[in-house]
């Protein structure tokens, strides 16, 4: 198939190169013509692993094409996804500007029986809105297809090719068999629907993976109140089928363009047609205040941090991404340089995007060594392998003080133990002493 795909962010870039890779032509639209410049010489504007070398292999191939021009880009083809932000607005709804110029631009130049298929995350309706404002200003009927996707940054490419499920969202027979036709060469689970049960379905997943998330946090709080440990008791709720081990892994909470963005318009959703959203509420609340606990960790340790050097390592709000979107490491940094502290930080992938978020607030360096360095303690912030598989011990041996707080929970009890001395504290576990003071403890609980 011939196949458009306009909007080359996460979304719009991971689909173009995988429907190529599985053998359609595909041409990427973009209104960002050095984008496009770049992406033409097989440069992508983000860092997700393997993209690169997928983009130059159908590159070569002829089968992956880069346009900044809708009327070439769409001309003679026979399905238009557009995959353009919806980002979101200061109450929390969507911003549906992109998408609806987006459609706009497209139109005029697409074929009497080619298909739009909306990839963007949208609100219930939005694709029936669209189709009416293409039918009104161009008196042209084209078929309308909700296809929401599920991809995660970091695994975008994966994600892609080795879906869960595809759906399909659609009022025509013709239009759902030749988005399944497309997909075909997968060989993945496809559930066909109403438009509005696939918009839905897209935001009803996203806010139940993040009401996980916010549900195995509180609970990581209890665990430190009660002297339980949450690793054991996320470890005994996975093994339940109807549960699964999957975003049960306690931390300093979720970030990203997608779990905030769609649990608040979700939330926005749900005021403007009259339903009790409580449960989101607390979810969202959740998160938020999990974003503090290492620093309010640090607080009771250490009384006052003015002055103090510590070393953050992890600035992505995951890894392998430099996506720096609702980072939970963006409200720590800014919060340690209020409190007076001297910050270093340390990610692989992020810095550049960070400092364009936090700029001088703080300091950057390309090493975990340089960041470690003369810290009076060290913040875990996002779980890299190079994080995680780091000498823990041989690193505490140059830093002022041998104490870490750890946002993650990258180290079991067993590989710390082989450190000479350190205090560690993580999530929803007791606190570590090896060879401190006992009532260090105390100080915490």
């Amino acid at each position: 198939m011939k196949i458009s795909v306009i909007g080359t962010g996460y979304v719009g870039l991971s689909t173009g190169v995988c429907l190529a890779e599985i053998g359609h032509t595909v041409t990427c639209i973009d209104i960002d013509q050095k984008k496009i410049q770049h992406l033409q010489k097989g440069i992508p504007p983000f860092y997700e692993p393997g993209m690169e070398e997928m983009i130059i292999h159908n590159l070569t191939e002829k089968r992956l094409f880069f346009s900044s021009s809708h009327r070439d880009g769409v001309a003679g083809a026979d399905i238009a996804i557009i995959a353009v932000g919806t980002p979101q607005k200061e109450d929390g709804s969507c911003n549906l500007a992109f998408l609806e110029e987006a459609a706009i631009n497209i139109a005029p130049f697409l074929e009497k029986n080619s298909i739009i298929v909306i990839k963007s995350t949208v609100p219930i309706g939005t694709n029936e809105t669209i189709q009416k404002l293409i039918e009104s200003r161009f008196q042209k009927k084209l078929q309308i297809v909700s296809n929401p996707e599920f991809l995660r940054q970091g695994s975008a490419i994966f994600d892609t090719l080795h879906p869960d499920r595809i759906v399909i969202g659609s009022e025509s027979k013709d239009a759902s068999e030749k988005i399944a036709a497309m997909y075909l060469p997968l060989n993945a689970p496809i559930l066909t629907t109403s438009i509005r049960s696939a918009e839905m379905i897209k935001y009803a997943s996203n806010a139940f993976l993040a009401t996980k998330i916010s549900y195995i946090n509180y609970i990581s709080n209890l665990c430190e109140q009660v002297g339980a440990d949450v690793e054991a008791v996320a470890k005994g709720m996975g093994t339940d089928k109807r549960i699964s081990p999957a975003f049960l892994q306690a931390g300093i909470g979720y970030g990203g363009s997608c779990f905030p963005k769609d649990v608040k318009a979700l939330l926005a959703i749900s005021e403007e047609n009259g339903v009790n959203s409580g449960l989101l509420q607390e979810a969202a609340a959740i998160n938020e205040h999990q974003q503090t606990i290492l620093i309010n960790k640090a607080l009771q340790r250490f009384q006052t941090l003015k002055g103090k050097r510590f070393a953050l390592l992890g600035l992505s709000f995951k890894p392998e991404t430099d996506d720096m979107r609702e980072a939970p490491s963006i409200p720590m940094a800014k919060q340690l340089a209020e409190l007076g502290a001297n910050v270093i930080a340390y990610d692989p992938k992020a810095i550049h995007n960070a400092k364009k978020i936090l700029g001088s607030t703080i300091q950057y360096t390309d090493s975990i060594d340089d960041a470690v360095l003369q810290a009076d303690a060290i913040f875990i912030v996002t779980e890299w392998n190079e994080i995680k598989n780091m000498d823990i011990g041989t690193l505490l041996k140059t830093t002022r003080s041998p104490i870490v707080f750890d946002g993650r929970n990258c180290f079991d009890e067993k590989r710390l133990k082989s450190c000479d001395s350190i205090e560690y504290y993580s999530i929803g576990r007791p606190v570590l002493l090896i060879n401190q003071p006992k009532n260090q403890q105390s100080s915490l609980f």
